[in-house]
C-alpha cells in the first residue's frame, strides 16, 4: 500500500490490553480462562451480537494480553486467521485461547466453529505455537474444545 507521498504505509497491529508481569493470570483450565473473558466481554451487548477474541499467553500460561479480533452481528462474526496470528506473533504468545460468544446462548459449536478451530489449530502449529483452547462464552456457562475433545 502506498500513501500520496508515495512512501510505504505500515499496518501496526498490537494486543489491545496488555498485562503487567505482576497482574498476569495463569489459566491452568478452561474454568481459569472462562473467568478471565468474563471480565473481558461486554456484559450489555454479549446477548446482542457476536465478539471474537484472541487471549495470549507465554510459556507458563501465564496471560499476557488479548484482543478483540471482530464484532458481528446476532448471527455471526467474520475471523481472519491472519489477524489472530499476526497479533499473537507480535505478542511473542507461546500459545493462545479463542472465545466467542453465541448471542442465542447456545453452546454447542457450528460446523463453522469447529472448522476455524482446526484451522487455527493447524496454523499454530506451523509457528510453534500453541492453540489451548476455544471456549464458547455465555455469562452462565461456557464451551471448551479442549475439554470436549475436539480441540
Amino acid at each position: 500500500m502506498k500513501d500520496e507521498s508515495n512512501s510505504l504505509c505500515e499496518i501496526k497491529v498490537s494486543y489491545s490490553i496488555k498485562v503487567k508481569k505482576v497482574d498476569r493470570k495463569k489459566i491452568n483450565q478452561s474454568r481459569d480462562c472462562y473467568n478471565i473473558l468474563k471480565d473481558i466481554y461486554n456484559s450489555e451487548t454479549v446477548e446482542m451480537r457476536e465478539d471474537f477474541y484472541i487471549i495470549c499467553v507465554n510459556r507458563s500460561n501465564e496471560m499476557i494480553g488479548y484482543h478483540k479480533i471482530s464484532s458481528g452481528g446476532v448471527s455471526g462474526t467474520v475471523v481472519d486467521a491472519r489477524i489472530i496470528f499476526s497479533i499473537a506473533i507480535n505478542s511473542m504468545a507461546s500459545g493462545i485461547f479463542l472465545s466467542h460468544n453465541h448471542p442465542s446462548g447456545q453452546l454447542q459449536p457450528s460446523e463453522q466453529d469447529i472448522s476455524l478451530t482446526e484451522k487455527i489449530k493447524q496454523g499454530a502449529k506451523l509457528l510453534d505455537m500453541q492453540l489451548l483452547d476455544h471456549i464458547i462464552y455465555t455469562p452462565e456457562g461456557y464451551y471448551s474444545f479442549a475439554d470436549e475433545g475436539v480441540l
